[in-house]
């Protein structure tokens, strides 16, 4: 695993992922305040699978995943640390997290806010499809696309 371990959030985490999503974008641009993620994760989110990449005892990356959205998962966050990012740790947490959601349904869905084209094109390498825009959905003047990936039709005949 590169020298990384990825494992469940721990109350023990909170703080580190609150700092990571605190100061990186697009999460400071779309208006999310450290205050905002200390209310999301006290305590660690409920009725969701959420998972942290360490690498050398720092938490680098946190993802989200709500079970049972529409035909499948939802991946409603995934934020990787400033000085994580290039080196392959969005990738590696996100091929984990597919690894479990295909194992039990066929669709992954994410969202991708408009203004974020290296999230955009890192989920396009990933083999996100974009579904559609949702217009002034979190801030006014950009839209939130709904993006996603399938392991094949939902239903078989």
């Amino acid at each position: 695993m590169n020298g990384h371990g990825i494992r469940p959030m721990e109350s023990k985490d909170r703080d580190a992922v609150v700092r990571l999503l605190s100061e990186t974008d697009p999460w400071k641009r779309l208006g999310y305040t450290q205050e905002d993620w200390v209310r999301i994760f006290s305590p660690t989110p409920q009725g969701r699978e959420t998972f942290v990449l360490d690498s050398g005892g720092t938490v680098a990356a946190v993802a989200i995943v709500r079970q049972k959205f529409l035909l499948g998962d939802y991946l409603e966050l995934l934020g990787v640390a400033d000085w994580a990012r290039g080196k392959g740790i969005g990738k590696e947490l996100l091929a984990h997290i597919e690894l479990i959601v295909f194992g039990r349904t066929t669709n992954l869905f994410a969202c991708v806010s408009d203004f974020n084209s290296s999230a955009r094109n890192f989920y396009k390498k990933q083999g996100y499809q974009e579904i559609g825009p949702m217009p002034n959905f979190l801030i006014p003047g950009s839209a939130e696309i709904l993006l996603r990936k399938t392991a094949g039709p939902a239903r078989t005949p």
